[in-house]
């Protein structure tokens, strides 16, 4: 049975009071499906997030890390700083570090090395642009960036990987995917892990769907076979709507 998860990627905001504040009100609400849920604030809140849901249910986890274990990266964060704040789980490849910080494959690809040489859990993030989308080649587009990034992996390092399919022309423009887009590229995407490792591990692999997922489309998008969860924007920073989210399945 994969794994149903909803990740609130809260991106450059909030700073600590409301951080802190945020975080009060997503621990006063209820979850009633079995979805794990998932906060990243920013680096500089994670600790203080780790320590006010060390007794909820709640995991945080981190918007991204550098590929190397330490040296003169001003500025990065790494795998071995996050697990000293027990961080165990880690964005990569959003499609925000990708266009704005020029993250490559292969640079990404070293990011998951270094994820599974230290044992953590990686979401995983790809996608395609609005100019791929209108050429009809979006499934060439996101074929060739698991496989660049992910397919020098083994089997066995997929347990340790989520997916999460990010349709760049939905993300913060207002745009969605319609459910049946969502999952038929939901579907292509488990269906190249099969080409490569075997239906088995397609589809033990948890997928989530990232593109302005709201509450009045939750259920909706969540209810095809293959969308296992969200990643969230803006609506994580809102604790009814991030629930509702949550509690869309």
């Amino acid at each position: 049975m994969r794994k149903q998860i909803v990740a609130g990627n809260w991106k450059m905001n909030n700073g600590l009071i409301q951080t802190e504040s945020l975080i009060v009100e997503l621990k006063k609400q209820s979850k009633t499906s079995n979805a794990e849920v998932m906060i990243a604030p920013t680096f500089t809140n994670l600790w203080h997030a780790f320590e006010a849901t060390r007794q909820h249910d709640i995991e945080v986890i981190a918007q991204n890390m550098h590929f190397a274990e330490n040296g003169a990266y001003t500025g990065e964060i790494s795998a071995g700083m996050l697990k000293s704040m027990g961080i165990q789980t880690v964005i990569l490849g959003h499609s925000e570090r990708r266009a704005y910080f020029n993250e490559t494959d292969e640079a990404l690809a070293k990011k998951i090395d270094t994820g599974l040489a230290n044992n953590m859990n990686m979401i995983f993030c790809f996608g395609e642009e609005l100019a791929d989308r209108k050429a009809g080649n979006e499934e060439s587009v996101v074929e060739s960036q698991i496989k660049n990034a992910l397919f020098h992996l083994d089997a066995d390092s997929f347990k340790s990987i989520v997916l999460a399919y990010e349709p760049v022309w939905a993300i913060g423009t207002g745009e969605t995917a319609t459910p049946e887009q969502a999952q038929d590229m939901h579907a292509f995407i488990r269906a190249t892990l099969a080409s490569k490792y075997g239906q088995g591990v397609a589809d033990s692999v948890s997928i989530l769907y990232g593109g302005s997922v709201k509450p009045n489309n939750a259920k909706e998008i969540f209810s095809k076979p293959d969308v296992d969860g969200g990643l969230i924007g803006g609506a994580s920073l809102k604790a009814e709507d991030f629930f509702a989210i949550v509690n869309a399945f």
